[in-house]
């Protein structure tokens, strides 16, 4: 009882200090006229409110969602909020390769170019089900899936020049742990590790993407968004931490105040040529060293491409 006692006291501690230094607000007002931008899971949270406030820079969204009814509903919030009739729906399914694939192939036969990329879309799955693609769910959603995503949009990326690339992480990636054995989580298994393990993922492929674009005229970071009160507290199983974490939603963030770290990168002329870095609050935060291996980070780019299909 101590030990879940002294643990219930951590998380607590560790929630309130993050939200006390989560205050950063994107103050640039720059208008994205003529500019691309695609949002994954753009539906509700922070993708809404990200997808929102482009909109009314007068940029054209694409709204990158898996349910298409909660997409419409959304695109509709969005029109009538910003005045922009450019905003469109295309089905994505993070959980399906082939849904990525179609998704990426109606971008190429519809969309010049591609100014922004914003993987925002997740989820805090720890079951131990498998993908129709043959690998762990959550990490499937929250790190394969982007992946691959965000390897097919390279090209037009790339043409569009300068572009950029977000990548929404979360501070957790400090507990992840990479086992090249393991990746997929098939020789031991343990739930609360998944979700974690999948944003050290991000991180890593943040610092390796980096490299690999370097003189391409595309920039990608990686960001935490900040103790955020959305649903995705709803998916976290344990029943105590659940209880904590509700009865602390005062201290959270709403989702418009977790959304302007990803709509800072995307606009704020600070971070044109600025890449490879991790940000909090409209800030360069630290990076933890193991985020930054490029040993590390080079061959999970390779064994990510073997495990999703691009080699």
């Amino acid at each position: 009882m101590l030990l879940v006692a002294l643990l219930l006291i951590s998380i607590i501690t560790i929630i309130i200090l993050s939200v006390k230094v989560s205050s950063g607000i994107c103050k640039f007002s720059h208008h994205l006229a003529g500019k691309t931008v695609i949002v994954t899971g753009a539906n509700s949270g922070i993708g809404f409110e990200t997808a929102n406030n482009l909109a009314q820079r007068g940029a054209r969204v694409i709204l990158a969602c898996r349910n298409l009814e909660r997409a419409e509903c959304a695109r509709k919030k969005i029109i009538d909020s910003s005045g922009n009739q450019d905003v469109l729906i295309l089905q994505l399914d993070l959980e399906s390769f082939k849904s990525i694939r179609n998704f990426v192939d109606n971008i190429y036969k519809t969309e010049k170019h591609l100014d922004i990329l914003i993987n925002n879309g997740g989820n805090y799955c720890t079951e131990n089900k498998k993908t129709e693609d043959g690998l762990l769910k959550g990490m499937q959603i929250n790190y394969f899936g982007p992946f691959l995503l965000t390897s097919l949009l390279l090209p037009l990326l790339k043409k569009s020049a300068p572009s950029r690339i977000i990548n929404v992480s979360s501070f957790l990636y400090v507990r992840g742990r990479i086992d090249f054995e393991n990746l997929n989580m098939e020789k031991c298994f343990i739930k609360y590790r998944v979700y974690e393990n999948a944003k050290l993922c991000t991180m890593l492929i943040t610092t390796e993407l980096d490299r690999r674009l370097q003189g391409t005229g595309v920039t990608v970071n990686c960001l935490h968004p900040g103790v955020v009160n959305t649903n995705i507290m709803e998916a976290i199983e344990n029943f105590f931490v659940r209880a904590i974490l509700k009865t602390l939603k005062s201290f959270y963030k709403n989702s418009w105040e977790g959304a302007q770290t990803t709509i800072f990168l995307a606009v704020s002329p600070e971070v044109e040529n600025i890449s490879g870095k991790y940000f909090k609050d409209c800030h360069i935060a630290e990076l933890a060293q193991k985020a930054q291996n490029l040993d590390v980070a080079r061959k999970l780019w390779d064994t990510s491409e073997k495990l999703v299909g691009l080699k």
